[in-house]
C-alpha cells in the first residue's frame, strides 16, 4: 500500500483527500462517509510523528485483514483504527521521543498517557456523530491499552492491534520507526522479528508480517549491494 508519508520532522498533509471514493475506482478502498466524518475530527490530533499517514495506512491494513478474520465487526474496527493514536496529539512531543522510544519504552508513562487521551478524544468525537455509549465503550476499550496491554480483549481489539503493528513492517514504517528508536533499518528489522511478530494476534497478520519483512530485507540488501 502506498503512503505519502513526509520525511521525519517535515510538515504532514491531509492524506485522506488523496483517497478516491471506493465506488469510483474498482479495487480501491475508500473511507465511507461516516469514516470520513471521524477522520475530519481525528485529523487535528494526528499531526505528530506522521500519525496521519500511519493511521490511514493502518486503516488500509485493517481493511485487508477484515475478510481474513471471520467474526470481527468492521463497524467497530475501522473507527477504532482511525482514532487509536489521536492521544499523541495531546502529549508533549519532546517526551514522546525521549520516553516513548527509549529504555523500557513499552512501560513509559507517555504511552499510557496517549492511550488515556485517545479514549477522551473518542468520547468527544463519536457521540457528535450519533454513536451511543455502548458503542463508544467498545471503541475506547480497544484504544485503552492498544500499545501497553499484552493481550487483546476482543476479536476487534486483536485486529486493531495487528493492523497498528503491521505498518512497521513495510519499508516506509521501517524508515520512520527505526529513526525514532535510533536504530539502523537492519537492527530495527531484527527487533520486529524477535519482539513484534510474537505479539501479533491473528495468523493472517503473522503471515503478512513475515512477507513484508522478507520483502523489506530484500530491498535493503539490494540497496547495499548497489
Amino acid at each position: 500500500m502506498h503512503t505519502d508519508a513526509a520525511p521525519h520532522g517535515a510538515p504532514t498533509q491531509d492524506l485522506a483527500a488523496k483517497i478516491p471514493p471506493a465506488e469510483e475506482v474498482a479495487g480501491v478502498f475508500g473511507l465511507s462517509a461516516t469514516e470520513r466524518e471521524i477522520w475530519v475530527r481525528a485529523r487535528p490530533h494526528l499531526d505528530v510523528r506522521n500519525n496521519d499517514a500511519h493511521s490511514l495506512y493502518a486503516w488500509g491494513i485493517a481493511r485487508q485483514l477484515l475478510p481474513l478474520v471471520p467474526g470481527a465487526d468492521p463497524d467497530v474496527v475501522l473507527p477504532a483504527i482511525l482514532l487509536h493514536d489521536t492521544g499523541w496529539g495531546r502529549a508533549d512531543e519532546e517526551r514522546i521521543l525521549s520516553e516513548g522510544f527509549s529504555g523500557d519504552w513499552r512501560k513509559a508513562d507517555i504511552r499510557y498517557e496517549h492511550e488515556r487521551q485517545g479514549c477522551l478524544i473518542a468520547e468527544e468525537v463519536l457521540p457528535e456523530l450519533g454513536y451511543d455509549a455502548e458503542f463508544v465503550g467498545r471503541v475506547t476499550a480497544i484504544i485503552d491499552g492498544h500499545d501497553t496491554r499484552p493481550e487483546a480483549r476482543s476479536l476487534e481489539d486483536a485486529l486493531v492491534r495487528d493492523a497498528d503493528r503491521l505498518w512497521r513492517f513495510d519499508q516506509v514504517g521501517i524508515a520512520l520507526a527505526s529513526s525514532w528508536f535510533k536504530l539502523t533499518p537492519s537492527a530495527y528489522m531484527d527487533r520486529l522479528e524477535t519482539e513484534i511478530v510474537p505479539e501479533l494476534q491473528t495468523s493472517a497478520a503473522r503471515q503478512m508480517a513475515e512477507a513484508d519483512l522478507a520483502r523489506s530485507r530484500a530491498l535493503l540488501k539490494a540497496s547495499v549491494l548497489r
